[in-house]
């Protein structure tokens, strides 16, 4: 019905401690009463408010949720980066059907690197890496854009990274197709040539390994203020784009993958999708934890 965003970049504001810092969780705070308005203003009667992966690994990610409900009134939530990955797998099962068979499906966000698999719409494989894009820009490079041995020496750090979640992918098979959803895969198909928006959710994107890897040989020598001006790309996550092209082929690279389809849906998705699953009255812990199992 109707969609906002606010630009946070929580994963870069962790500081040295591993504390979101005062900046972050005021920032934070200031989105949850945004959306909380919103959702009053447009009649929403039931809000959900969840975190993912800069608020989880925050070392006083319990400090920060109770400044979040004592100044708004509303409890956020902490997904796992598991649950990350389930409710994702269920957008995009639901995207797609049955008819797609064994689904792998990946997705980069700003914290952590997201890969579920399996052919019903519980994945068989559920998995969660701290290989986000603003994650990486924050802790791999020091210039912008990043130096020539930032970029080689993070591309052998990913390889090694990946290594053994490629490995746990590769003993559940062959997959029947291969899927990418988030932000960030959706700007790098854009850039190699996908439909754009304006065509609408329906319309076939796809990403593939040789488009990527000559994106990045284009997109590495670029400033993100040049990057934020290409289309497809927003000016609030230009300044990770590098990293995350950087995850994408290092994944693509240990897992064999020659072509992605994108997804229109992701997480959100996910979980809208699974409280519609338990329209009964199932609390939200039954719901997000796999209770309650759709055959």
């Amino acid at each position: 019905m109707h969609s906002e965003k606010s630009v946070l970049r929580l994963a870069e504001k962790i500081n040295k401690n591993g504390d979101l810092s005062k900046d972050g969780v005021q920032d934070l705070a200031g989105a949850v009463e945004t959306a909380k308005e919103s959702a009053r203003r447009l009649g929403c009667e039931e809000l959900m408010a969840f975190g993912t992966s800069a608020v989880r690994e925050a070392k006083n990610v319990g400090k920060v949720l109770r400044k979040v409900t004592d100044q708004t009134g509303v409890e956020l939530r902490v997904l796992t980066g598991v649950e990350e990955a389930r409710l994702t797998f269920l957008a995009v099962r639901r995207w797609f059907g049955w008819s797609s068979g064994k689904l792998l499906v990946l997705d980069i966000g700003g914290g952590s690197l997201e890969v579920a698999m399996g052919i019903d719409e519980e994945p068989a494989l559920a998995e969660s890496v701290p290989l986000g894009a603003g994650r990486l820009t924050r802790t791999r490079f020091t210039k912008d854009p990043p130096t020539r041995p930032e970029l080689e020496t993070t591309e052998e750090w990913l390889e090694e990274q990946v290594a053994d979640l490629a490995r746990k992918v590769r003993q559940l098979g062959e997959p029947d197709r291969v899927v990418a959803t988030s932000k960030t895969f959706r700007s790098l198909a854009r850039l190699t040539g996908a439909a754009p928006s304006t065509a609408g959710p329906s319309a076939r994107r796809v990403l593939t390994d040789t488009a990527l890897r000559q994106l990045i040989k284009f997109i590495s020598r670029m400033p993100s203020t040049d990057l934020a001006q290409l289309e497809g790309v927003s000016s609030g996550r230009a300044h990770q784009l590098v990293a995350g092209a950087l995850v994408a082929q290092a994944t693509m690279r240990a897992l064999s993958l020659e072509v992605l389809e994108i997804c229109p849906w992701a997480l959100r998705e996910g979980v809208i999708l699974r409280r519609l699953d338990h329209s009964n009255g199932t609390d939200q812990t039954g719901l997000l934890t796999g209770q309650g199992r759709q055959g």
